[in-house]
């Protein structure tokens, strides 16, 4: 009897260890009951929003790489065969991703393609929408909701997971742009020039003042003319842009040069924004939370000053 009384206790101390043992980062605080989802994101950022929402109920894989440029991206047949073999697929939206459609028809994938973009408010630019959504924080948190009620819709019992998961993500997608608008809010000279127009939205939402990008456009295949060049040189002498910021997924070469012949430093290498693209695992950019502030430090750092 006494031999029985001791293993019951240690028993009991064992469930009730495991019971007050926290639980793992993006786990949810619901009860995991489902299947575990394989999901297909398109962008690093899509794919970073869904794994955060998902937790380790869901194995997320994506389909652009890190610091590449998206706009380069043609399908794989590997691309194709994961798409098949997905249960959900998310997209940015917006325009971003014209080949999806056909790329889903050829995979045989019958399952749900969910465009993360609804419910945001476009900006539209000489009558397109621009897709570049994610870099304003807001539009993140209604990204991050299409993404929950996907997942939910998928695989219901485990709703309760990626809700709660959601809820916690909002919060911190919530202070970070309390954070952003802070810091900005602090600059004397918010004049900004970037490698190309994939800042809009983050501009917009926090009062910076745009004079214009090396790119003159969202795609970054588009040419840049001499006139171009000479405009854009002219218009920073003028404004007194202190900085050109170069991107992660885009050569720094036009971007040296302007910055040279307007008189003024380019902002590059590790210091480089993250445009259409999250940085590498370990990098400054690696994940979104890292990505806006590794944006806005960099940004704000340049501006400073006299």
């Amino acid at each position: 009897m006494a031999r029985w009384m001791i293993v019951t206790a240690c028993v009991a101390a064992v469930v009730l260890a495991g019971c007050s043992r926290e639980q793992p980062a993006g786990s949810g605080n619901g009860t995991a009951t489902g299947r575990v989802l394989r999901v297909v994101a398109t962008t690093t950022q899509v794919a970073d929003l869904a794994a955060n929402v998902g937790g380790d109920r869901v194995k997320v894989t994506r389909l652009f790489k890190p610091n590449v440029d998206p706009h380069d991206y043609e399908p794989s047949p590997a691309d194709i065969e994961t798409i098949a073999r997905a249960d959900l697929v998310l997209e940015n939206g917006a325009g971003l991703e014209s080949w999806l459609h056909d790329t889903v028809t050829s995979s045989g994938f019958r399952g749900p393609v969910v465009d993360t973009s609804q419910g945001v408010r476009l900006r539209q630019v000489g009558g397109e929408p621009d897709p570049h959504i994610w870099q304003n924080p807001r539009n993140a948190q209604v990204m991050a909701a299409n993404i929950e009620r996907a997942l939910a819709e998928a695989e219901p019992a485990d709703a309760g997971v990626f809700q709660a998961n959601q809820a916690a993500y909002t919060r911190q997608l919530q202070a970070l742009d309390v954070e952003v608008q802070h810091q900005i809010d602090g600059l004397a000279n918010k004049q900004l020039v970037t490698n190309h127009d994939a800042f809009g939205y983050y501009i917009d939402r926090y009062g910076l003042q745009f004079v214009g990008s090396i790119i003159p456009s969202f795609d970054t295949s588009a040419e840049l003319s001499g006139r171009d060049i000479r405009d854009l040189v002219a218009k920073i002498k003028a404004t007194k842009v202190k900085a050109v910021f170069s991107e992660t997924s885009l050569p720094p070469k036009t971007a040296e040069t302007i910055a040279q012949e307007a008189g003024v430093k380019v902002v590059e290498g590790e210091d480089a924004l993250y445009g259409d693209s999250l940085g590498p695992a370990g990098s400054d950019g690696d994940t979104y939370l890292k990505m806006v502030r590794h944006n806005t430090r960099t940004i704000v750092s340049n501006l400073s000053g006299a």
